[in-house]
């Protein structure tokens, strides 16, 4: 039986010869200072800066792959303008923030509120310090999809105006009656907004339950159904206690960042509790957090977060991003109570066991083993992070292995695996911002607005760095911040809507000169939450051949769940997404529900989506006619 780190642990915790967790960690972990003296965290030795060119980035040498090198053929192009996305998202001052409070920015959705699969956008707005005159507040905004590639507000028909120092959206359908409903994160009071089913929504926050007692910064969020009895579940990460009466100014507590001066924190700062809420069944949550173990974390400054089955246990697990410290993973242990697992598994630290400052985090199988795998964005001077699920709770960091060790410079938030090139294999997208407007103009680090990382899948375990050839979308600088996923023209290609600071929306759309086989699966819950959130989707198609001179994937073998967030406090396209390469038919579609019911679907057609019923029913199968 293999050694797994958590074996090792344990082993350990067995002899008299270890020290006790707590002296571990802080032997591994680095002084943080004085308060608001905050630097980056340093780039590993041997790693060099990043350097721009008109080429694509290696892999390390390794195993050979028949990808490396090919065109991309995939470009990504941001039409947000012509697609009528002109409202600005308004967070913090633009040139100078006098707290953290003004740094983090917003989330977006992918959300179809009216069910007739063609993903409408969510965008999450902000707010300033010095406030806005009385009818020019900055407000959410829902855009309706018009099915020709364009979109139209209709935030104040939808009753989803609301302003505020908005965080995160997460997707789900609460209450069970076939609508998806949605849920806003806030510095202040977070909103439920339950979905009417006729293009209108009404704020349930105080008879769901969901009015807070004191004032939290809350931040990433998802629904999940923690116990599989059914209702979906709320889980709300916390990011610092933070009273802008009494919080330190950078002038007063010597806060800088390379010399220059900028917002104190997160460290020295009171770090916040993650929340989480449990479905009563009848419309409102109850407050479980003590009583769940979600207060004997280890990590804090929670910002992006992850519910999925990374165990493959049929229970979802928790996982946690948080700034300048440990990440949390919190384990189901299937009695209503979680247990930071972090650690453990492996995910709590960077390779050389030091906290990093964690921004977004996305979920999904990279390597095609059955096991879903972890990407995590960090700060600037730092790699972001690629966790290798090993199975039966343990991971492996193979930041630098996989060829992500290569950038360091910029500054990650929204992130997401996504098949870009429909080989049943996931990439990565990484959208990057700097965290303080203050860099611009000097000469000690990247600018505010910064270009994406784009990664393609070598199908060895390696990525290749295509961020320069990626296209216009990728290249053209943002100050980007959240990003959701989802296939918003139906063409069959996976598009991305970003969400910038101080500016408009870029919406990047995917076009594909590949031509390859795909298929999207919409899951309906009966026993199982309406939404089908945490139902497992294994799909097995014959791939043919799909790039000249190599062998073909035969058969192809993929996994993936259904979550409400994804990223860096967003949400994606609830209708799952498979990359199928050259083959013509799916042999074989199965479902493993929450509930524990499993259903199998043969012989399915190749470039439909699939609305299946629990049970097995097809309710929907669709083409659709999107050439432009």
């Amino acid at each position: 039986m293999p050694l797994t780190r958590r074996r090792f642990l344990e082993s350990l915790s067995r002899t008299a010869l270890v020290l006790p967790l707590e002296e571990v960690l802080t032997l591994s972990r680095p002084a943080f200072g004085l308060l608001g003296q905050q630097t980056a965290p340093q780039k590993p030795s041997g790693v060099a800066r990043e350097t721009y060119s008109a080429q694509s980035r290696p892999a390390p040498k390794g195993a050979p792959s028949p990808v490396a090198g090919t065109p991309l053929s995939v470009q990504f192009v941001d039409v947000a303008k012509e697609a009528g996305l002109n409202a600005e998202t308004i967070f913090g001052g633009e040139h100078r923030n006098k707290y953290l409070l003004e740094t983090t920015g917003c989330g977006a959705a992918f959300f179809d509120y009216d069910q007739d699969d063609w993903v409408d956008i969510f965008l999450v707005n902000g707010w300033r310090l010095d406030g806005f005159p009385k009818g020019h507040e900055p407000v959410c905004h829902l855009f309706k999809n018009n099915r020709d590639g364009t979109f139209t507000d209709v935030t104040s028909k939808a009753g989803l105006a609301r302003s505020g120092w908005g965080q995160a959206c997460c997707v789900g359908d609460y209450n069970n009656d076939g609508w998806n409903d949605l849920f806003v994160t806030y510095y202040g009071q977070n909103a439920l907004f339950r979905n009417n089913g006729n293009g209108t929504f009404t704020e349930a926050t105080k008879e769901a339950g969901l009015l807070q007692d004191r004032l939290h910064w809350n931040s990433g969020c998802t629904f999940l159904d923690y116990d599989r009895d059914g209702r979906l579940d709320l889980f709300v990460g916390n990011y610092i206690d933070l009273d802008l009466k009494t919080a330190p100014l950078p002038e007063d507590a010597n806060c800088t960042y390379k010399g220059i001066q900028v917002a104190c924190g997160p460290p020295g700062l009171k770090g916040g509790s993650n929340l989480l809420y449990h479905n009563n069944g009848d419309g409102t949550f109850t407050d479980v957090s003590e009583k769940s173990g979600m207060g004997t974390a280890l990590g804090t400054y929670a910002l992006g977060v992850v519910a999925a089955d990374f165990d493959n246990s049929g229970w979802p697990n928790i996982y946690v991003a948080n700034d300048s410290t440990a990440a949390t993973y919190y384990e189901n242990q299937k009695d209503g109570t979680f247990k930071d697992q972090a650690v453990e598994a492996g995910v709590a630290y960077s390779p050389d066991g030091k906290p990093q400052a964690g921004m977004g985090v996305s979920a999904g199988d990279y390597n095609r083993d059955g096991l879903l795998d972890i990407v995590k964005t960090n700060f600037a001077g730092d790699t972001d992070s690629l966790y290798l699920n090993l199975g039966e709770g343990s991971f492996d960091d193979r930041t630098y292995q996989a060829g992500l060790g290569i950038n360091t410079r910029l500054l990650g938030w929204g992130v997401s695996f996504m098949d870009i090139d429909n080989d049943g294999w996931l990439d990565i997208l990484v959208a990057n911002g700097h965290v303080y407007p203050e860099v611009d103009g000097t000469e000690v680090d990247a600018p505010y607005a910064e270009r994406k990382y784009l990664y393609r899948n070598l199908r060895n375990g390696q990525f290749e760095d295509v961020s320069l050839i990626g296209g216009s979308g990728i290249t053209a600088s943002a100050k980007a911040r959240g990003f959701a996923v989802g296939d918003y023209d139906n063409d069959g290609d996976l598009d991305a809507v970003v969400n910038c600071v101080n500016a408009t929306p870029q919406l990047l759309r995917c076009d594909s000169a590949l031509n390859r086989s795909w298929i999207k699966i919409r899951t309906v819950g009966t026993k199982s939450n309406r939404s089908g959130i945490g139902a497992r989707i294994k799909i097995v198609a014959q791939t043919g051949t799909p790039v000249p001179g190599a062998k073909a994937d035969s058969p192809l073998t993929q996994i993936d769940e259904v979550r409400s967030s994804n990223g860096y406090f967003s949400a994606s396209d609830l209708r799952i997404h498979f990359g199928l390469g050259g083959a013509r038919k799916v042999d074989l579609v199965e479902i493993r529900w929450p509930s524990g019911t499993v259903d199998t679907l043969m012989n399915l057609d190749v470039n439909h989506l699939y609305v299946i019923e629990e049970g097995g029913k097809i309710l929907k199968a669709e083409t659709f006619n999107t050439a432009r």
